[in-house]
């Protein structure tokens, strides 16, 4: 049995916590249905990841990749195909499938490669010059422009 979580002292608390919130909350209760195709994502770099699927019996042409804001979609369709015969076992399984990445803020995808049953999708953080941390250089008040602003016999600045 699956552990209720209240998450709206998050709500009341912080500003903009509702997306992050809710991504957890969706994780949370719908972890149970996305195991098909078996998949790895891994940690390349500082800034760069991999996801890999597992999609045997799938030509390149039954699978698309849809990057949209934050949101990566991987789907597979297989073609109609005739039965070629008659199986005593069918044990790969070639059902049609969609798998959901929620990807962070400036996460893009660089390139999908195909190859060996894998789907290989190389992704990487960019983050924006304007968002990057800067150094402020502190400087002195130019030609004592502060003191005539300031009134020195109330000690209290003055509308300028």
């Amino acid at each position: 049995m699956r552990a209720a979580y209240d998450f709206s002292p998050l709500y009341r608390s912080m500003i903009g916590a509702d997306h992050m919130a809710g991504l957890i909350e969706n994780a949370l209760n719908g972890a149970g249905g996305r195991d098909y195709p078996p998949y790895d994502i891994e940690k390349t770099g500082e800034q760069t990841y991999r996801i890999t699927l597992a999609t045997a019996g799938f030509r390149k042409d039954e699978l698309e990749i849809t990057a949209e804001p934050n949101l990566l979609v991987v789907r597979g369709r297989k073609a109609a195909e005739e039965a070629a015969g008659d199986y005593l076992h069918r044990g790969l399984a070639q059902r049609a499938f969609e798998q959901r990445f929620e990807l962070a803020d400036h996460v893009v995808v660089r390139d999908a490669a195909y190859a060996d049953g894998l789907l290989t999708i190389e992704l990487e953080r960019e983050v924006p010059e304007a968002l990057k941390p800067r150094t402020i250089e502190i400087g002195r008040p130019a030609g004592g422009a502060l003191s005539r602003l300031i009134d020195p016999k109330r000690r209290t600045v003055k509308a300028a």
